[in-house]
């Protein structure tokens, strides 16, 4: 049946009047243009958490929270329903296993939604059982100082293959005699007490493989980077991810792409990867990122003690799409490592 204003309105209303914990809560404003809907939604900000809607002609409701952040597009009344009480839900709790109860209390299903993390159907994600800090969450922190790179790229031709390393390094620039010989970052380090790598970290980069994918981090891009496409095609790659940390703007972006396509919401290029909101999802219900959506509310729930919002977002990615980085190989300095040619 084709949401209406109407059959959503009475919806809530014998929802909301069915359940003590939902009493008294409004139905969001509900628009049926995009003026009206930004119109309301820059001064939004009460209610059921700033939420408000916009009903498309063919049925279609969007959530957005605030002015610009769409949070939601469905077509299922139920699934706009739900969305409304956990965001009113939200509002009374800040503690995830207190709101779980409470929306498990006004539908069982609701609550494992809300455990979950996703949209449609509850998720099934197993708890992860082991210290974050020893997978990839560790870097988060360092990263965010730009250490120790800049960008964090991985790939992979199909899940658990990754590409040649070595073959990815001297395309970005490496310098192939350090490549051969399997240069590591304590033989950087070694030249002059570590004063000449001190000088030339910026130009380094180090490769490897973990995880089931191959990694590449570093500095700059040089100029002329990857311009074999011919080389660069041979790899074979069908998936990568992308992590860059600008500093000094406080700009922190990730991308994913997969089948030479942006894994996004809307063609939006490398997304800003903000420091969420605990407990709410940082990406849109059921779009294309729905899926971190997922191992966030899994690392929030296995992992309260985490408060760092990107050691919790590294940790989703790991779970998630099986990023690592091996800890151990650059406390030890044993990591492959390499200047660009001709530094």
């Amino acid at each position: 049946m084709k949401i209406t204003h109407r059959s959503l309105a009475e919806s809530w209303q014998r929802t909301a009047a069915s359940h003590p914990l939902l009493h008294g809560v409004p139905f969001p404003f509900l628009a049926d243009t995009e003026d009206e809907l930004d119109a309301y939604a820059e001064h939004a900000g009460e209610g059921t958490g700033g939420l408000c809607l916009l009903l498309e002609a063919d049925g279609t409701v969007r959530g957005r929270v605030g002015a610009y952040e769409e949070s939601f597009t469905s077509r299922d009344p139920g699934e706009v329903l739900y969305l409304v009480a956990e965001t009113a839900i939200r509002e009374r709790s800040e503690d995830l296993a207190e709101a779980a109860d409470m929306l498990e209390r006004i539908e069982p299903e609701w609550g494992r939604r809300f455990r979950g993390g996703g949209l449609g159907a509850p998720g099934a994600l197993a708890p992860c059982g082991r210290d974050p800090l020893d997978g990839f969450a560790w870097s988060a922190r360092s990263w965010r100082n730009q250490d120790p790179y800049t960008c964090l790229a991985f790939f992979r031709t199909a899940p658990g293959r990754p590409v040649d390393a070595e073959r990815l390094a001297l395309l970005y620039g490496a310098d192939p005699a350090q490549v051969a010989e399997g240069t590591r970052l304590k033989d950087l380090r070694a030249v002059d007490g570590g004063r000449a790598h001190d000088e030339r970290e910026w130009e380094s980069c180090a490769y490897g493989q973990a995880g089931g994918w191959a990694y590449l981090l570093h500095h700059e891009t040089p100029p002329g980077a990857f311009a074999d496409t011919a080389a660069y095609t041979a790899l074979g790659v069908r998936e990568s991810v992308w992590l860059t940390a600008t500093m000094a703007k406080a700009i922190y972006t990730f991308q994913y792409v997969k089948d030479d396509h942006v894994v996004d919401d809307g063609d939006l290029g490398a997304m800003e990867l903000r420091a969420y909101s605990y407990g709410r999802a940082p990406y849109r219900r059921g779009g294309a990122l729905d899926f971190l959506n997922r191992a966030m509310r899994r690392a929030e729930f296995d992992h309260p003690e985490v408060t760092d919002p990107y050691a919790l977002y590294f940790h989703a990615l790991e779970t998630s799409l099986g990023l690592t980085l091996p800890r151990r190989e650059f406390t030890e300095g044993t990591v492959r490592t390499a200047y660009r040619a001709g530094g």
